[in-house]
């Protein structure tokens, strides 16, 4: 599918779902709790330009990219995610209320059929049932909108917080097939899905820099992801990777993201800063005297000419010898132990990034976050370093994931 027919395909389905979430958090959020005509419409108004500003702004700062566009579109994202999870706390109190509604009826019944006779309720049926004042219903509808807009604003913060703090390390031991004697304890670390844009740079990369260092690596895996836009914009703060202290290198492998932020040229920089890139191929990791096959392909989302290809990726490679695949989507985990692959690393899902995403992803993947296992081959998914679109980790926090490898 052509690039620009993928991005607009896109914006229509962001689009839409968007609209619907704006419409209902006003319902919710102003409409019900609020009769006053003039405060609905300064909430109609609000929900409009919020609409608006979440829509409209990555589009400016693609198109026009300036220290106010940029701005924008990070208050857009921002407002992306709260939005989305005060309209996730909104629906799952609906849904109580919803699941206790008979409950509440046939307990507001009870009275009345004790007084002898049947009830006029339990004859008629609930539909019957006298209503709520309007007084009472606009109460209720303010306690609960106060209460939901607690949560998700707490909810909300620590997800902020939490997407910019370090991310967490994830250590991880394991018994590489086939890996020589005289590499047993060989560290790799992985980072994954860091998303160099305008919400993450150089101070953030700087930083992951620095925990990979102190992790004492033989070799860093960038599987996937790495920005979203041009090296003119963001050139300067991927160019931290040249400071990672590794025995045998730095490797990359292109993820979904790349393809839209040019994987060709991205590709040529980063082996312009010492980053080996894998595209379907594989290199010997190690030296004369002992070494295993580093495997790397493309993502499945890319060029017709230039996407996932893993029998392109072993050819010529010796079977007998141990060997890691850098693949981007936890996709193909199987056929990759048949094709003698001891361990894959992937990323991609984020493990959902934020909640409601996390109910979801499960949904979506049989390998969503973490270790895995298939026969003697071993499959990781990292939930990612960075983060893409809202700021916001909740459930689902970033890491830095260290793989010590031990031979049988």
């Amino acid at each position: 599918m052509p690039q620009a027919l993928r991005f607009l395909l896109f914006f229509v389905v962001v689009g839409g779902v968007a609209a619907l979430l704006h419409v209902y958090l006003f319902r919710r959020l102003v409409r019900d709790a609020h009769p006053s005509p003039r405060l609905r419409r300064w909430g109609k108004g609000l929900a409009f330009g919020l609409f608006g500003l979440l829509l409209v702004s990555p589009m400016l700062e693609r198109f026009w990219d300036t220290a106010l566009t940029r701005g924008l579109s990070a208050l857009g994202w921002t407002w992306m995610g709260v939005a989305l999870v005060t309209g996730t706390v909104l629906v799952l109190v609906d849904a109580v209320k919803l699941v206790a509604w008979p409950l509440t009826r046939k307990k507001a019944a009870a009275p009345a059929a004790s007084q002898g006779g049947v009830a006029p309720q339990a004859e008629s049926g609930p539909s019957e049932a006298a209503p709520a004042s309007p007084e009472r219903r606009v109460f209720l509808s303010r306690a609960v909108a106060g209460g939901a807009l607690a949560v998700s604003g707490g909810l909300s913060g620590y997800g902020l917080w939490r997407a910019y703090a370090p991310p967490s390390v994830t250590e991880l031991s394991l018994v590489l097939p086939r890996l020589p004697k005289a590499l047993d304890g060989l560290t790799v670390v992985q980072v994954s899905d860091i998303h160099v844009s305008t919400l993450i740079q150089r101070r953030f990369m700087d930083d992951m820099v620095q925990r990979c260092n102190a992790l004492k690596p033989d070799l860093v895996a960038v599987t996937g992801d790495l920005m979203d836009g041009s090296i003119s914009e963001l050139g300067g703060h991927v160019a931290a990777l040249q400071n990672l202290k590794t025995r045998f290198g730095t490797y990359f492998i292109t993820g979904n993201h790349e393809y839209y932020s040019g994987d060709v040229e991205w590709s040529e920089a980063l082996e312009g800063l010492g980053v080996t890139v894998l595209r379907n191929r594989h290199v010997k990791v190690g030296d004369a005297g002992a070494s295993f096959d580093l495997v790397g392909v493309d993502d499945w989302i890319g060029n017709p000419k230039r996407r996932y290809d893993l029998e392109k990726a072993v050819a010529g490679r010796d079977p007998e010898r141990a060997a890691v695949l850098l693949a981007h989507q936890p996709r193909n985990f199987e056929q990759a132990v048949e094709k003698g692959i001891g361990l894959q690393l992937s990323g991609h899902t984020h493990g959902g990034q934020f909640f409601p995403g996390t109910m979801l992803i499960p949904l979506m993947w049989t390998q969503p976050a973490g270790h895995y296992t298939h026969k003697e081959g071993h499959l990781y998914v990292s939930r990612g370093t960075g983060f893409w679109g809202p700021p916001l980790r909740i459930g689902a926090e970033p890491e830095i994931v260290k793989l010590v490898l031990r031979a049988g």
